[in-house]
């Protein structure tokens, strides 16, 4: 009986994880579409616009991250 129970809160856990990893990849792309628009609109600050294009780039790879973990969970 405890094992059922253990179960469910496991499950519960993990769908909580999954939740949290999946708003997680919204932010970071949602961050990263601003970053690049407003890149897009800056034309007299080469410095500020590449900084911006970084930005963008490093919520890639957090995205790609949150991704691969998100599938590594499900599949578990």
């Amino acid at each position: 009986m405890v094992q059922n129970s253990d179960n469910g809160k496991n499950k519960e856990d993990k769908d909580k994880l999954e939740q949290v990893l999946e708003h997680s990849i919204e932010m970071e792309e949602e961050l990263m579409r601003t970053y690049l628009i407003t890149a897009e609109r800056i034309h007299d600050d080469d410095e500020l616009k590449e900084r911006l294009e970084n930005f963008a780039e490093g919520n890639a790879k957090r995205t790609k991250q949150l991704i691969d973990e998100l599938n590594e969970t499900k599949e578990t």
